[in-house]
């Protein structure tokens, strides 16, 4: 997988798309991601947003370069934007369970994750994706890059209570 993703970078890419980092091959696809080659995606199997980042991390780390800790979580919070994390509920259902954003590091050098939109399973009959009311540092990027998005997508429409 490492040398796919190194002889596709040698393709110049507009967009890199990794199905699954297992193992090493992450750290060559954040530095891919950190040289240019926006909208680029991968999965991983993890159990939320911020788990993601940490076996990443992980991953990366399982590379044959040797690099400290803090130059890879910061190679991870530059590269990615969105986590958009999945989950098997307990009747068998798939749900996006968590959509975050990462807004770089904190000020001990750990990935700032915010939840925008998340999954109630308790809400109302079948559960509900609620919008955690925040409006993500991307957004301006993305506006200013054509992308029509409304306020109102970020401003919560459903009260739990009231749903209940």
């Amino acid at each position: 997988m490492r040398d796919l993703v190194r002889n596709a970078l040698r393709m110049r890419p507009d967009r890199i798309i990794v199905g699954e980092v297992r193992g090493g091959e992450a750290l060559d696809m954040l530095q891919a991601m950190n040289t240019g080659h926006d909208g680029s995606l991968s999965t991983a199997h993890a159990n939320s947003a911020r788990h993601a980042l940490w076996r990443l991390e992980t991953m990366a780390l399982m590379s044959d370069v040797e690099l400290p800790v803090a130059h890879v979580r910061a190679q991870v919070a530059s590269a990615i934007d969105v986590v958009v994390h999945t989950a098997r509920l307990r009747d068998g259902r798939r749900v996006v369970f968590q959509i975050a954003v990462v807004d770089g590091l904190d000020e001990a050098g750990d990935p700032i994750v915010t939840e925008v939109f998340g999954f109630r399973p308790r809400v109302g009959r079948h559960g509900a994706f609620v919008c955690a009311g925040t409006t993500p540092l991307i957004v301006r990027l993305l506006r200013e890059r054509g992308a029509q998005l409304e306020d109102a997508v970020f401003t919560p429409g459903l009260d739990e209570a009231e749903a209940g």
